[in-house]
């Protein structure tokens, strides 16, 4: 099995001040004379964060990751009740395409995460509204990357229970269900460290024909009583298979993992600056062969550090004998 692993949104590794979510108030944007010179400056500093996101897709590459999480804080306020009507696309034409093409041409895989307040299990109208747009936000830039829906996806959870888990997870199901396709067939779903388990999100996962991301961390810390074998065993191969077509073909990408460690014991739902490789690896040897390849997302403050830290781990353990090969810098292979 083929292990890929990847890092989100910013680098530790590069010097300073390099962030693709440089941004602006509208506190500060209220206070300027000319809105129509404020909007290019919001522009002008979006364009600066897609140039400093493929800044950061090269830094992956030259390292061997090919799998990279993007923020969600590329264009500053392009949400904001206030700036209805702004469309700051046509600004950012080339800069989109440019991710878009780098990314295809060295066969990265990108993905978003919208923020947690983009939720489809909610009652509340007015939060389901804002919730559509901020998912319409994500997709919409996919698009102008040119990036294909098979492949570059934005991944959500569930949402909150709001004093009943099951009306919820029902709900859900209905309001998402009401989606437009092409929005629908950008998400991913993940389970939650809070709520909803890796049981019940691969239920709405499969309610919804999407495919799921497994959190072992979240698993770990939410496991709904789950033992290792029900998860290897029977939760597993059902979370594969989301990640198939309708017509049982395999999707153009691999299916995905998260991981992290916990900060701590007093906080073990807070993500540690790297990652433990041990319950990463037991993880891995328990559904090795269920799958020719596997993409993990590294959800550690330390970022691409982290990543390369969990390599050097690996290669470690490649030295002892432990049936790991490392293949390059971001990449190996349990045999």
């Amino acid at each position: 099995m083929i292990v890929r692993f990847g890092f989100v949104a910013m680098s530790t590794l590069l010097e300073k001040n390099v962030s693709p979510s440089r941004t602006m108030t509208y506190a500060t944007f209220s206070k300027l004379d000319d809105r129509e010179a404020g909007l290019r400056r919001l522009e002008r500093i979006a364009e600066e964060n897609l140039r400093t996101t493929l800044r950061l897709m090269k830094h992956c590459v030259g390292h061997d990751v090919y799998v990279y999480r993007m923020t969600s804080k590329i264009i500053p306020l392009v949400t904001h009740d206030a700036l209805q009507g702004w469309d700051p696309y046509p600004a950012l034409t080339e800069a989109f395409a440019d991710i878009g093409r780098f990314a295809k041409e060295k066969g990265m895989r990108l993905s978003f995460h919208p923020d947690h307040f983009c939720v489809f299990s909610t009652p509340r109208p007015e939060v389901l509204a804002k919730s559509k747009e901020d998912l319409n936000y994500h997709v919409t830039m996919l698009e102008h990357m040119g990036l294909d829906e098979s492949s570059a996806k934005c991944n959500i959870h569930v949402g909150g229970a709001y004093g009943d888990k099951v009306v919820s997870a029902e709900r859900f199901v209905q309001q998402f269900s009401e989606l437009e396709p092409r929005l629908r067939s950008r998400v991913t779903l993940e389970n939650d460290d809070k709520t909803f388990t890796t049981r019940e999100t691969l239920a709405a996962a499969e309610a919804v024909a999407v495919p799921m991301v497994l959190d072992i961390h979240h698993h770990a810390v939410n496991d709904g009583g789950e033992t290792d074998a029900s998860l290897h065993d029977e939760l597993w191969p059902r979370i594969l298979r989301t990640w198939t077509s309708a017509s049982g073909e395999p999707v153009t990408v691999p299916p995905k993992l998260h991981v992290s460690s916990p900060k701590s014991e007093k906080e073990p739902r807070g993500h540690a600056d790297f990652v433990d490789v041990t319950p990463l690896l037991r993880f891995l040897r328990g559904i090795a062969g269920s799958t020719d390849r596997l993409d993990v997302m590294i959800e550690a403050k330390q970022k691409d550090a982290a990543l390369l830290q969990l390599i050097a781990d690996m290669r470690k353990l490649e030295l002892e004998g432990e049936g790991i090969h490392v293949i390059d810098g971001g990449s190996i292979e349990i045999r």
